[in-house]
């Protein structure tokens, strides 16, 4: 097995890639430079975004499974050749949008401040979280659009209008970050809660880019024109719930890995926000390719061809691990040059470096498993990925961290490795599920 795949195949990964890792790159940053505005308030803002990020993410995750579910559906309409169907699964995936989020987001609101209760010992930290997450969660109906639009344009092999969408509402959201975090402009100074207000603006910004992109491009593919009939909401269920359940428990981890170290101290609380924030900006790339793995294996199972679809699994894991190893050696090399940026005690900076090294280490490892994750959603195996990635996560990684943290106080740095234990055991098991290619027999 050669290094890299053949120059052809090559070519078109990198061709679908780098639009989906420019618009992820962008969000990175930007994520990087919103939480680097927050840490100018101080370790008890982080803590409390971190939090509040983290459990909006929960929250937010039972609907994040509509991008794997339409973007399998198009990608294997478009190997068919179907192309007056291709937006079916879109229209479906907006209407579930509609039903879930209205309820969802006025229930998360009445919930909050006994969420947070239970998350936090650290009033203050509750404080500032509370209405950081009543007002990021007003935009779960924005967050369920644009999550089955990037499957969509994903599909059917469109990814520069997910990239130019999400450039133009990460710009909206560090603009309306420095109105809102610091009062500019006459706004008043909201800080952390500022913070969150830009992101929910800039969320729908997204979603109406979307919307408009949709009427321009895609009523010829039956935008806003083709009825899903049940058989179609049917479809979209049986592959959308498995990968929405997955998500929601890895978002639940997340959180639970938060209030793990949270029972450690405030400053690990904060330290952990920060290498979860950096960590993003070298696996949301791996995360894309793994979106280019799934549409190219979803076309070529439409085809008929499951030879090719298990070859385009490999070829992007092999740029994938190369490129995400490429990520990891300033984290090894040089953490405290990275965490400057972000952490302002000395003490909170010390707490982070070995972790980071850590990270940096095994990210080319932990490449293997974004990639045939996504794989896998994109050939509709959504369920055997969706069991693995709760076992590994909530039965061995975090007993785990939760044994060497709060148990047996090793600190921050054995809280980390029991997480990367987790996150290499997952990449190996995912390779061996993709060799099987029982995958292949699925119909969809």
């Amino acid at each position: 097995m050669s290094l890299l795949p053949d120059p052809k195949r090559r070519a078109t990964i990198i061709a679908l890639g780098l639009p989906i890792i420019g618009g992820m790159a962008s969000q990175n940053l930007l994520n990087i430079v919103d939480t680097a505005m927050v840490g100018t308030l101080g370790d008890v803002a982080l803590a409390a975004t971190g939090m509040g990020g983290f459990a909006n993410f929960m929250a937010i995750s039972l609907i994040m499974g509509l991008s794997a579910g339409v973007q399998a559906i198009a990608a294997r309409r478009f190997g068919e050749g179907k192309h007056d169907a291709l937006a079916t699964a879109l229209n479906a995936g907006l209407i579930i949008a509609i039903v879930w989020a209205i309820p969802w987001m006025a229930a998360l609101h009445a919930w909050a401040p006994d969420l947070f209760g239970l998350l936090l010992d650290d009033t203050s930290v509750v404080a500032e979280a509370v209405p950081y997450f009543r007002i990021r969660c007003l935009a779960a109906l924005g967050v369920g659009f644009n999550f089955a639009f990037r499957g969509y344009w994903n599909g059917i092999n469109q990814p520069k209008l997910y990239m130019s969408t999400l450039v133009v509402a990460h710009i909206t959201n560090l603009f309306l970050n420095w109105v809102f975090i610091f009062g500019n402009l006459g706004a008043p100074e909201m800080g952390t809660s500022g913070a969150a207000l830009a992101s929910t603006i800039a969320t729908y910004v997204a979603s109406l880019t979307y919307i408009g992109l949709g009427v321009k491009l895609a009523l010829n593919n039956g935008f806003l024109r083709s009825r899903p009939s049940k058989s179609d909401f049917k479809n979209l269920f049986r592959l959308t719930l498995p990968a929405s359940i997955a998500q929601f428990f890895m978002a639940s981890g997340y959180t639970a890995l938060m209030w793990i170290v949270g029972q450690t101290g405030t400053a690990e609380m904060a330290a952990a926000n920060i290498l979860l924030t950096v960590t993003l900006v070298a696996i949301l790339p791996g995360l894309a390719l793994g979106f280019v793995a799934a549409s190219l294996v979803g076309q070529a199972l439409g085809r008929g061809d499951p030879d090719d679809a298990e070859a385009w699994g490999w070829d992007v894991v092999k740029i994938a691990c190369i490129g995400l190893g490429i990520f990891g050696i300033p984290m090894m090399v040089t953490p405290e040059l990275i965490l400057s940026g972000f952490l302002h005690e000395e003490s909170t900076m010390e707490l982070a470096v070995a972790p980071l090294r850590l990270v940096g280490a095994t990210i080319g490892i932990d490449a293997i498993g974004l990639v045939l994750l996504n794989a896998m959603y994109g050939a509709g195996n959504s369920r055997p990925v969706m069991v693995t990635g709760i076992v590994m996560q909530w039965f061995v990684g975090l007993p785990l961290a939760y044994l060497f943290g709060p148990v047996m106080g090793l600190g921050l740095l054995w809280i980390w490795g029991a997480m990367m234990v987790y996150r290499i055991g997952q990449s190996i098991i995912f390779a061996r599920m993709w060799k099987q290619k029982r995958w292949s027999e699925i119909a969809i």
